[in-house]
């Protein structure tokens, strides 16, 4: 296979025919949140909400969110793709589908999903395709994914009004974010040793790199 060919893989969504078989049995994220010690699995409390959204390099993520008041656990892990219970060396070959995200079960009584789709927005940069920075690969592209489609309308109103913000402070590219449903079935969870990364080690690396553009918040809905 050439350099080039093998350049335009990393860049280019590999086929359901084409992806890694994966396997029956799911990595083991360990029991409980490093920081929290929350469990990484649940059961979440009843009434909380869930949110998974790629914005690079997991680790890094995972930290501008746990770190959030009314976020009750986060966990990081890989979905989007088609290979069933992936890890981590495979979904870096491109040829799982999957890109690295960042699960945060929330209170939306403390914290709203306009709040975190502010967090997520502001702290990448959703226009740069298959990569984040440095990192490059289709693992690396931006994603929101919602279990209930009820958010999917603020979802995708957020996207427009960052968008038109982008526009507005002189960056041309468009916002290249994909944006869907997910069962939490279809989310899975990376390998311990990534779980709150940052948190186990002070030091390691962050690509986090936003636009520099501030995310406005969406208008309130009036009550009925």
């Amino acid at each position: 296979m050439s350099f080039m060919t093998m350049l335009m893989k990393k860049f280019s969504m590999v086929s359901p025919e084409e992806a890694l078989p994966g396997r029956a049995q799911a990595i083991d994220p360990g029991a409980g949140h490093f920081v929290s010690g929350r469990p990484l699995k649940g059961p979440y409390p009843d009434g909380f909400k869930t949110l998974v959204v790629g914005l690079g390099c997991f680790w890094g993520a995972e930290r501008l969110f746990w770190q959030l008041d009314g976020v009750w656990v986060t966990a990081v892990g890989y979905a989007g793709g088609f290979t069933p219970n992936p890890t981590y060396q495979e979904t870096c070959t491109g040829r799982t589908g999957h890109t690295e995200v960042v699960l945060v079960v929330y209170d939306p009584a403390r914290v709203s999903l306009d709040r975190l789709l502010q967090v997520f927005w502001q702290g990448h940069d959703p226009t740069q395709g298959m990569r984040q920075g440095n990192d490059t690969g289709t693992q690396y592209r931006s994603a929101i994914y919602v279990q209930d489609r009820s958010d999917l309308a603020a979802v995708n109103a957020s996207r427009e009004l960052y968008d038109e913000a982008l526009k507005a402070a002189g960056h041309r590219a468009g916002i290249t974010t994909e944006i869907g449903t997910r069962n939490l079935d279809e989310v899975f969870f990376a390998e311990e040793y990534h779980q709150q990364y940052l948190a186990k080690n002070p030091g390691g690396y962050c690509g986090l790199g936003g636009t520099g553009v501030s995310c406005p918040a969406l208008p309130a809905t009036p009550q009925g």
